[in-house]
């Protein structure tokens, strides 16, 4: 059994060994993935902090020490665009990726000396209040919808709500449906609170989307864009177009 973690700030994580497949996640700097397989160019990979598994370019990971293998929710970038020296060059880093790997600011990763001088953020010091939920999804704001992306650089619904929780010291699934399977219900909307995720199922009752309340009539949610849009006891309501676009299922808590 052998381990990896990326040596580039984004990994596009694949339904196939193939550029052309369907991009269902990214693995992103600092996490740590199983190998499962490797075919040609590309490795199999289960990432161990979201259990997500996909194919993924093998030039782009290397290998790590059992010493490096974390699963915790361990320091993570807390600037906008954080930068790394890679062997001596620059390499960008987004908003929330992991710094697991970094001791007094130096990480090493086979022969990849790294140095980060950046903002470091620790989850386990966060407080999940109004004001730092606020901080952190501002941040994300107006970040361009994209399917199976986890960063400010294109993200999908589930991808903002769990990187928005990782700033907050909680773990969530990869995917909308998993993560409305845990948390504790919240009866009526008129009762969520700042923090509380909204979830929407389609014609046939499948959880399809995801958004973070932010009050009891207000949501934040990645849909075109992470965007802010009104939200009542049917669903959300597109402050631009007044349309109604997604059908609410359930609220969950998570404190």
């Amino acid at each position: 059994m052998s381990f990896v973690s990326p040596i580039v700030p984004v990994i596009p994580l694949r339904a196939e060994a193939a550029h052309r497949s369907e991009m269902v996640s990214q693995f992103l700097f600092g996490e740590v993935a199983e190998v499962l397989e490797k075919v040609k160019d590309f490795t199999k990979i289960r990432i161990l902090n979201d259990e997500y598994i996909g194919w993924c370019q093998s030039n782009q990971v290397h290998e790590i020490l059992d010493a490096q293998i974390q699963t915790d929710n361990a320091l993570i970038n807390g600037d906008l665009l954080g930068t790394i020296m890679i062997n001596g060059t620059k390499m960008h880093i987004p908003f929330g990726v992991s710094l697991q790997h970094f001791e007094h600011g130096v990480a090493q990763i086979g022969h990849y000396k790294m140095e980060f001088e950046g903002k470091y953020w620790n989850p386990q010091d966060a407080s999940f209040n109004e004001e730092t939920i606020h901080w952190v999804t501002n941040n994300f704001l107006n970040t361009a919808y994209l399917w199976g992306g986890r960063t400010i650089f294109g993200i999908d619904c589930s991808g903002f709500t769990q990187q928005v929780f990782r700033f907050l010291n909680r773990a969530l699934p990869r995917d909308a449906y998993q993560q409305a399977a845990i948390g504790e219900i919240v009866g009526f909307l008129q009762e969520a609170t700042c923090g509380d995720l909204a979830f929407f199922d389609n014609a046939d009752g499948k959880i399809t989307h995801v958004g973070i309340m932010l009050n009891a009539s207000t949501i934040m949610h990645a849909s075109g864009k992470v965007r802010v849009d009104d939200i009542d006891n049917m669903g959300i309501i597109n402050r631009d177009t007044g349309e109604r676009t997604h059908q609410l299922r359930i609220i969950k808590r998570y404190r």
